[in-house]
Parts: C-alpha cells; structure tokens; sequence
C-alpha cells in the first residue's frame, strides 16, 4: 500500500550530509520525494513509497550519516499523489 509522509528532522542536521544521506535512503528503497534544508536548521522530507519502505526510511532518518545528531522527529501522514518520478534534494 502507497502511503506518503512530510517529515521535519530537527537536531544537528544540516552540515554533515543529511540531505544527501535522505536522497541515498531513499533512491535504495524506491521512495520518490524530495528533501530540502530550512532556514531554522531543521531538514524537511516529502517521501512516498511503500508503507514498509517508507517505515525503514524513518528508522535511517532517525539515525542519519554519521556527523548528523537527530534530536527530533515529527510526522504527518498525508494523502498520496503519486506526482513525483524521483527523489530530489531541493535548494
């Protein structure tokens, strides 16, 4: 079953490759999506994908590279599209 999720990882994760990390996790469990960095250091996620996919994503995100120090986790599940082919980093 499809489902989509909006993800904010807050800790130190902006700076040690988080968002490529993300982008990695993603592309390797066929999650499409984007992840993007936000003004107040905290890394944003849009994903979809497989339920099952999509709980391992959030066990990486909860760990991240090895730099990164998640602090907090905080999800919204939400009504999939289905409108992304990839899973990008957006600026």
């Amino acid at each position: 079953m499809k489902k989509r999720v909006h993800i904010f990882v807050s800790g130190r994760v902006q700076g040690v490759f988080y968002r490529d990390f993300t982008r990695k996790q993603a592309k390797r469990l066929n999650i499409t999506g984007w992840v993007r960095n936000l003004w107040d250091g905290r890394v944003e996620v849009v994903a979809e994908g497989e339920e099952e996919d999509i709980k391992k994503l959030i066990e990486e995100l909860k760990k991240g590279p090895p730099a990164a120090r998640v602090e907090n986790i905080e999800i919204k599940e939400e009504e999939t599209t289905g409108e992304f082919d990839d899973f990008e980093i957006v600026y």
